[in-house]
């Protein structure tokens, strides 16, 4: 919101008012202005492939996603393929998105917004809106010969939070959705956000981030191709 202040016009006279019946006196109104901190999403998603498309290219398909309000809980909000359907999921995550000021996670520009979207698209939800980013990889500074993966900068920062860790064996429990898969999906995906939240706050205060990006994912992006 802008504010644009002006000087008040002069007070008219008694005599003016007299003279002149278009003079209107009105009251000075007093204008309260209230700030609230920016509410800030962190969020994270896991997949799993689903077809081939040619040659090693295989389809994802959205099967977790957790989110929490950076400062206002501590328990992330997890959602599962195999405990609720795909459009539950989406509904109540796009409810939190619609919310928030700005979202923030690793490589969400380049993975997890995209990947929203196209199962919206799938289930012929509307897309997700316009919304202010703060992506901690491809907002990072520039830099060589050094990973920008979430594990390799968590370790190298000493954060609190570990990556939880997933073999072969694990994904493919999750990519079944077994029980025991479920489980492991669920700590991954929660961890995930947890780390994070952590990360972009010691990011911000070295001055390794640059501001946030709108993100509109509306096809404004330069194309790539893909099969």
């Amino acid at each position: 919101m802008k504010i644009r202040l002006v000087p008040a016009p002069p007070k008219p006279t008694p005599q003016e008012v007299q003279t002149n019946p278009e003079i209107v006196i009105v009251r000075p109104a007093i204008l309260e202005i209230t700030k609230r901190p920016l509410r800030i999403l962190d969020f994270d998603c896991e997949c799993r492939p689903l077809h081939w498309i040619g040659g090693d290219y295989v389809s994802r398909d959205l099967t977790a996603i957790a989110w929490a309000w950076v400062g206002e809980q501590s328990e992330p909000v997890v959602m599962l393929l195999g405990e609720c359907t795909q459009p539950e999921m989406l509904t109540a995550f796009v409810a939190a998105y619609n919310q928030a000021d700005l979202v923030t996670g690793h490589f969400i520009r380049g993975f997890d917004l995209p990947l929203i979207n196209s199962a919206l698209t799938e289930h012929q939800m509307p897309g997700l809106g316009k919304k202010m980013t703060h992506d901690t990889k491809i907002d990072l500074l520039k830099r060589s010969g050094l990973s920008s993966s979430q594990e390799n900068l968590g370790g190298m920062l000493g954060l609190e939070h570990p990556k939880v860790h997933m073999d072969q064996t694990r994904w493919r429990a999750a990519n079944r959705l077994t029980p025991e898969g479920l489980a492991f999906v669920k700590e991954r995906v929660a961890g995930d956000v947890l780390q994070h939240i952590e990360l972009r706050d010691r990011l911000m205060k070295l001055g390794y981030l640059g501001p946030p990006v709108m993100w509109k994912g509306n096809g404004d992006e330069d194309p790539t191709y893909t099969p």
